[in-house]
């Protein structure tokens, strides 16, 4: 079990995390700015969680259930405090200012000018808190002919490429069954508000961070824009294999289990071929760099996929092992769940759930030696914290009670 994966929502827990002492804001919904939030709270950061009291994040709903518990929401939702707050109603707006002025980060997903319309547009946040950072994350950012359209990932993954050079060459372009674009940009969300904080101790002021959910994503795609501009170069789709080198694609061993084999380094194609027994191929002119032996995908798959074809995939993995060639099992969640290296790192960690028990799920990002955070808990129940978040703020039980009647709570 991950260390203080039991303690209890405002304890001090066992896992202070080098960003303990941070608080942060999260108003945002589905999925990268919540996500990016869950980063900040895997190390430390005091997360609470601003849900509307009648429209809760979605993803409490998204995926199954156990027992009408929204389980991708435990996962999502880990290391958070939960209130309800509606920022539409007056009394909403001036409590979420007031939690503003003991924050050091909002991060927020609605589309441009939604906040403004509330009046918590950035002049009024700066005023109740000129050292806040506000990471303003949306599909398209906030300027630009599309920046007041609605958008997910999905749309990122279209517009970046990602779908285009994805899927076989004559089949259509593909999307990923999954959060890609989001994922990628909450990973960059959390580093632009941590390198904004550290603006903020330089110069003693916080910032607006602009995100824009379609770049991220074409930032991991690599050179293309530059191998266009420069070569007029389009990459076209090609399944598994590379442009850049070969062999690399995924095989199918005698016992009918898929192995995928990556050939980046010149001597592990070498090492492959001669595995394989097919050495005369590594004297060939082409195969002397990875554009060249990618030339001649066809010939270098058939020699490696046959030889695997006659083998079982142990058999496969621990030759591949000895040769130092690299391959590796395609795996579905349950051989993650029982892999020994994915245990030995505890990637999949156990942490304790008042409603439902031990649950398992992702580990904290990366291990630090000193500071290493953990998952204190995992996703709380809509507003629960709601009371003690406010009392904590300086509210009165009468001025809690004001809010609940005005339907801001």
């Amino acid at each position: 079990m991950t260390a203080g994966a039991g303690a209890a929502p405002g304890g001090a827990g066992s896992c202070a995390g080098p960003l303990e002492g941070l608080r942060v804001l999260d108003l945002a919904t589905l999925f990268a700015g919540p996500l990016a939030a869950t980063l900040l709270g895997d190390f430390g950061a005091e997360v609470i969680k601003v849900e509307h009291p009648d429209r809760p994040d979605p993803s409490r709903g998204h995926g199954p259930a156990k027992d009408g518990v929204g389980l991708w929401w435990k996962l999502l939702g880990r290391n958070k405090r939960t209130m309800t707050l509606d920022l539409s109603a007056p009394g909403g707006r001036d409590t979420l200012l007031r939690l503003a002025a003991t924050a050091d980060v909002v991060i927020e997903n609605f589309r441009p000018g939604t906040l403004e319309r509330w009046g918590l547009g950035w002049p009024e946040l700066e005023a109740a808190n000129p050292r806040l950072v506000l990471a303003r994350v949306t599909a398209f950012g906030q300027h630009g002919p599309y920046s007041h359209r609605p958008g997910f990932g999905t749309l990122a993954e279209a517009m970046s490429g990602f779908a285009a050079i994805t899927g076989e060459p004559e089949g259509p372009p593909t999307l990923p069954p999954f959060g890609l674009a989001d994922s990628i940009a909450a990973l960059t969300t959390a580093y632009a508000v941590m390198t904004a904080l550290v603006g903020r101790d330089r110069t003693g002021r916080g910032q607006v961070v602009d995100l824009a959910i379609i770049e991220p994503i074409l930032t991991v795609l690599g050179p293309h824009p530059l191998w266009y501009d420069q070569l007029g170069y389009v990459q076209p789709r090609s399944g598994n294999r590379s442009a850049n080198n070969a062999p690399r694609n995924t095989y199918r061993s005698a016992d009918g289990r898929w192995l995928a084999v990556s050939t980046s380094a010149q001597s592990v194609a070498e090492r492959v071929l001669r595995l394989v027994g097919r050495p005369e191929l590594t004297a060939e002119p082409w195969f002397a760099d990875g554009s060249g032996r990618a030339a001649h995908a066809e010939l270098l798959d058939g020699a490696v996929g046959g030889w695997i074809a006659r083998h079982k995939a142990e058999e496969v993995i621990a030759a591949f092992e000895e040769a130092e060639a690299a391959v590796a099992p395609v795996y579905d969640v349950r051989d993650v769940l029982a892999d020994p290296q994915f245990a030995a790192l505890d990637t999949v960690t156990e942490v304790e759930d008042p409603e439902l028990g031990p649950i398992r799920m992702q580990n904290v990002l990366f291990r630090l030696s000193g500071t290493p955070g953990g998952i204190r808990w995992a996703g709380r129940p809509h507003g629960a914290d709601t009371d003690a978040v406010l009392t904590e703020l300086g509210l009165t039980r009468a001025e809690i009670a004001a809010l609940r009647t005005e339907r801001a709570l």
